[in-house]
C-alpha cells in the first residue's frame, strides 16, 4: 500500500465559537485526501472517522507530526484499505476523499493534548464540549478551504454516521449522497447509559487531575476499563471468545487483589492496556460526550425529525442505511428508525441488513458485504 501524508488546515478566520459557548482562539484539522479533485470540484467525498479512529483510512503513514507516541504501529495501515482505491467501493480513479480527524483529537487536529496559547501549556482541562454540529461545521471550512463546493456523497461508519448525518442536514445543498453504516438518528438511554460508565471510569482514576494529566502517566486503568466496557459492544460476544481462547492468561494479570482467572479477563484487560498505548483519555471523553447527547433534530437545529430531513428531501439527497443484526452496539432498530423518518420526509433511502457474526466491527473487516452498495450508490 502506497504511503500517504498527513496535511493540516488552520482556519484563519478569527476564533472558532463552539454550539455550547466554548470558543478555541486557533483550530488545526488533520486530514488525509486520495484520489483527485475534477476541476469542477464536484467528486468530492467526505469521509468520517469512528470514535477512536483517525483520519488515516487509507495507504500506509508511518508518522504523524505531534502525536507522540499515541501513533502506534497498528494504526500505521488505513482502516479502510479495503475499500478505498482504484476500483473499490470509494473509487480514486473516480472520486476525491477527504478525511479529518475529529476537534478535540488526538491525531494532529486541535484537542486537549494541544497547547493553549492563552498559557502555553496543554489545554487539558480547559478545552471545550465538542458537538457533531461543531465537527460539521468546521470540515465545511476545510471543504471550502480544498475548493470543494457540493460534495458527491459523506460517508460515515458508527459515530462517524453521526457527523454525516449533521453535515447533510446542516448542509444539505452541499450533498448529494450519504452513507449511513451502523449509526443512528439519536443516541439511546443504554447508549448513554454505557457511555457514562465510561466517563465514570475515568473521572474516578486518582491520576485524571480533572483533565490536567500531562506532567504524569495519566488516567491509565480508567482509560483501560473505559474502553473494556466499549469493547464488548464493538465486537460479538462470539468473537471474542473465539479470540480469547487463542490467548493465555498473562502472569501479570494481577489487580491489587484479585488475579485474573481466565483468558476472557486476560482478553479484555489486555485490550484495554492496548487502547491506552495509542489514544488519550481527556479526547474519549470528549467524543463519548459528544455521542452521549447526540439528537439530529438538535444538532440540525430542527424542531422535528421531518423539519429536518425535509432539507435532504428539498436538496434531492439520496441515502443509503446500512444495519448490522449482530450488532450490539449501535442496534439495527436504530437505522430502522432513522429510515423511517427519511421515509416520512420523503427522501429517497435504501436500507440494507448485513448478515454477520462479527458485531459492530462488521464494516472494518468485511468489505464484501459493504462494497457492491456503496460502488452502485455512488455510481447512479
Amino acid at each position: 500500500m502506497a504511503d500517504t501524508q498527513t496535511q493540516f488546515f488552520t482556519i484563519q478566520d478569527g476564533p472558532v465559537r463552539l454550539r455550547e459557548g466554548g470558543e478555541l482562539s486557533t483550530v488545526t484539522l488533520a486530514y488525509e485526501t486520495w484520489g483527485t479533485l475534477n476541476p469542477e470540484g464536484t467528486n468530492g467525498i467526505l469521509l468520517f472517522h469512528a470514535l477512536s479512529g483517525s483520519h488515516h483510512a487509507c495507504g500506509h503513514n508511518p508518522a504523524i507530526p505531534g502525536t507522540g507516541s499515541l501513533w502506534q504501529p497498528e494504526m500505521h495501515e488505513g482502516w479502510w484499505n479495503d475499500l478505498i482505491g482504484p476500483g473499490k467501493a470509494l473509487d480514486t480513479n473516480k472520486f476525491f476523499i477527504v478525511c479529518a480527524n475529529y476537534l478535540g483529537g488526538c491525531y494532529g487536529s486541535t484537542g486537549p493534548a494541544s497547547g493553549n496559547p492563552a498559557t502555553g501549556k496543554p489545554y487539558g482541562s480547559k478545552f471545550p464540549h465538542v458537538t457533531s454540529a461543531d465537527q460539521a461545521e468546521v470540515q465545511a471550512k476545510l471543504l471550502d478551504h480544498l475548493g470543494i463546493g457540493k460534495l458527491h456523497a459523506v460517508v460515515g461508519p458508527s459515530v462517524g454516521g453521526l457527523i454525516a448525518l449533521t453535515f447533510a442536514t446542516r448542509f444539505a445543498e452541499r450533498v448529494k449522497n450519504v452513507i449511513s453504516i451502523a449509526s443512528g438518528y439519536k443516541t439511546t438511554v443504554l447508549n448513554r447509559l454505557i457511555l457514562f460508565e465510561q466517563i465514570l471510569a475515568i473521572e474516578n482514576d486518582p491520576h485524571f487531575n480533572g483533565g490536567d494529566y500531562y506532567d504524569n502517566d495519566g488516567p491509565l486503568y480508567g482509560l483501560a476499563l473505559a474502553r473494556m466496557i466499549s469493547h464488548k459492544t464493538f465486537v460479538h460476544l462470539d468473537a471474542i471468545e473465539r479470540r480469547a481462547r487463542q490467548d493465555v492468561v498473562q502472569p501479570d494479570d494481577i489487580l491489587a487483589w484479585y488475579r485474573v482467572r481466565d483468558q476472557f479477563q486476560s482478553y479484555m484487560l489486555h485490550q484495554g492496556k492496548k487502547f491506552t498505548k495509542r489514544f488519550d483519555a481527556n479526547t474519549y471523553l470528549r467524543i463519548n460526550d459528544m455521542w452521549s447527547r447526540f439528537d439530529g433534530a438538535n444538532e440540525g437545529d430542527a424542531e422535528t425529525p421531518a423539519d429536518l430531513f425535509s432539507r435532504c428531501a428539498d436538496a434531492g439527497q439520496k441515502w443509503l442505511v446500512f444495519s448490522i443484526d449482530s450488532d450490539f452496539c449501535i442496534y439495527p432498530e436504530e437505522q430502522m428508525e432513522l429510515t423511517k423518518h427519511l421515509e416520512t420526509a420523503q427522501v429517497k433511502v435504501m436500507h440494507v441488513t448485513v448478515h454477520s457474526d462479527k458485531g459492530h466491527d462488521s464494516f472494518l473487516l468485511e468489505p464484501d458485504f459493504y462494497t457492491p452498495h456503496i460502488s452502485w450508490m455512488l455510481g447512479q
